[in-house]
Order: structure tokens, then sequence, then C-alpha cells
């Protein structure tokens, strides 16, 4: 082996250990930049975030330029109620909250068809008749039944019913309900009433079809997801010391990696990405999402989460930014959350308030 052989493989290896060598210290230089910013010295990031969301109570002049980039938010959701009243044109029979609390069958928000029995029916019996009748192609379906009493109530065991009252979602994200899924529930439902020997009053299906498209059409406007960032002004930080500092932090981890702060009931605030996938060790970016029409406003999601944001760049040494990467001021944040504040207020007044049973089932 020639002497200049044996240098450039000497040469090689010590490239190789130094970048091996550079790549462990930038590691390092990571979880302890986390570390550091979650050792003690400073404030909980939830609980501070919650104790100061009303600074986000400010009423600015708003001014719609300030708002580019910020997230998905459509302009035409934010106060437009003129088709509000359009939702659904018919007076409903009878409404989910009826008797004091939501029921799972919402003559609003799904198409509902009654089977009047000829003698009333156990809900042992009916539950299990009922039991293989969740959805649709991908729209769900729901029952309720008709009490001795003359009340509607969800169906249980121990329960005697007169009728009951099949819903199938007229929309999801996914669209609207077609002719397809309507056929199938209308097919299956009369099944069901040929075993209870029921008899049942099916609505016109181009009544049904035109009604599930007008509902689309306030889902699609009301379908607002807002996104603030966090951004690195330095080195990158490490995945796995962050992960477990926001977990302490009441961040809950799910298997995708993202990470979902609770809303204190059974829900979700918003959500947290690192922007990089299962492999990365380290991300220079943290997303922060409200999606805002599955909030209630009493919760002042976007607050808690602009506070949330603020305090993680100041912790980790970053910025809080557009999807542009735009560094957003305070004052930009506060106008933002009154625009949320509007927005909530059109969906409550077309009976489909931000954070309802209503309002998640519409926008799952």
């Amino acid at each position: 082996m020639s002497e200049l052989t044996m240098s450039l493989i000497i040469a090689g290896v010590a490239f190789v250990v130094v970048v091996y060598i550079y790549s462990k210290w930038q590691e390092y230089r990571a979880r302890k930049s986390v570390d550091r910013a979650f050792s003690g010295g400073h404030d909980d990031v939830l609980m501070s975030a919650r104790d100061d969301a009303d600074l986000i109570r400010q009423e600015p002049q708003f001014d719609q330029d300030d708002l580019s980039g910020i997230g998905d938010m459509d302009e035409d959701a934010t106060a437009d109620t003129s088709n509000a009243d359009q939702v659904y044109n018919s007076k409903p029979d009878f409404d989910a909250t009826m008797y004091g609390k939501e029921l799972s069958v919402d003559d609003l928000i799904d198409c509902v068809i009654p089977l009047e029995f000829e003698a009333p029916i156990r809900g042992e019996k009916l539950l299990k008749e009922i039991s293989d009748l969740k959805y649709v192609g991908r729209k769900p379906v729901h029952f309720i039944g008709l009490t001795h009493d003359g009340k509607r109530d969800e169906i249980a065991h121990g329960g005697v019913y007169t009728a009951l009252f099949a819903g199938v979602q007229m929309v999801s994200r996914s669209g609207p309900l077609n002719e397809l899924e309507y056929s199938e529930f209308v097919s299956k439902l009369r099944e069901i009433a040929d075993r209870f020997n029921a008899h049942s009053d099916v609505p016109d299906m181009n009544r049904v079809m035109s009604n599930a498209r007008e509902l689309h059409q306030f889902v699609a406007e009301h379908d607002a997801q807002l996104s603030v960032n966090v951004l690195s002004n330095g080195a990158p930080w490490d995945i796995t010391t962050l992960l477990g500092a926001l977990e302490k932090q009441g961040f809950d981890v799910r298997p995708d990696g993202r990470l979902v702060m609770p809303d204190g009931d059974v829900g979700n605030l918003f959500t947290l990405s690192t922007n990089v996938s299962a492999s990365e060790t380290v991300t220079s970016k943290l997303t922060l999402l409200l999606d805002v029409p599955c909030v209630s406003p009493d919760l002042e999601g976007f607050g808690v989460m602009a506070k949330c944001a603020r305090s993680l760049a100041s912790r980790l040494g970053g910025t809080v930014v557009d999807d542009g990467n735009n560094p957003i001021s305070d004052q930009a944040l506060a106008e933002i959350a009154d625009q949320v504040r509007d927005f909530c207020n059109a969906m409550a007044v077309a009976e489909i308030p931000a954070g309802s049973r209503r309002a998640k089932r519409l926008f799952s």
C-alpha cells in the first residue's frame, strides 16, 4: 500500500470522526438548551397561559393585513352570518337539547326518520337490533327512543319505548350526505322496521340532499383552523428532551407524535406539532394549532394558545412567527383573538355554538 493511499485512508477516518463528534456535540447542545429552558426559575407554561389569558382581552381596531399567513382561517368565516339562517329551512320537530340535555340524535344536523311501534319495546331488544348500524358510508348513525311519558331519550337497558328515532349525520368534514349513503340508511332502517313491525315516514331524497348541501355550505364557511409557530433563534431543540418537558407541562403525547393540550374536561384545547418525522432527533420549529369551531369561546382557546407560544419562545430562545416565518406582534395576536370571538358569535347565531356537541360532530 502506497504512502498516498495510507494518507487518504487516515484523512478519511479523521474526517468521519470529526463529523461524528460534531454531531454528538450538536445533540448535546440541543438537549442542554431544552433542559435549561424547562429547569427552575420559569413559570409553568400552561398555568401562566391560562392565568394571563385576559391579557389577550384587548379591543383594538382590527386590521386584516395583520393576519396574513397566520393560519388557515377563511376571511369569509369570521363574522358572516348571511348563511346562518339557511342552515336548516324547516323548524325542527325536536331539539337535541330538549329536556335539559343533549341527545345523540339532533334534528338540526341529522336526517331523522321515526319508526313507530305497534306495541312498546324494551331497550335491550332495541339495542341488540340496532347495534350493527353505526355508519352508512362515512356518515355516523345514532338512535334515540320515545319513552312511555312522551320524552325522547337515549336508549338504555331497562327502558321501554314506543318509537325509535334514527338519525344519519348530514355533513362532516369529509363532505355532505350523498344519495348512496342515504339509500343505504333507508334500506337498513326498513329492515329494522320489518323486524319490529314498525311504521316509518321516509323523507324525500331530493329534500334531504338539499338540506345536506346547505348545511355543508355552513361547515365549509366556518371550517377554521388557526396556527402560530415558535421558531428557534439558534441551535435546534432536542426532540426527546422537549417532548418530556412538554408532557410535564400538561401536554398529552399522542402515538402520531402530536401533543395535545386538554381543555380541562374531556376535549382538546389545541395541539402542538414538532414538524419532523419520528426518526428525527431535533427540530427548529414548533406549531400550535387551534381547531376554532371545536373549542368553546369560554375557554379563550386562542388566547391561551398564543400565551403558551410566547412562553415557549421565551424559554427556548425562539420567536413567535406565522406560517411564513414572519414575527407576529402581541398586538396582532390580540386582534386575532377578537376575530375569533366574532367568529364564535356567528356560530352561536346559527345555533351551532363553537365547542358544542353539534359543532364537534359537524367538524369531525
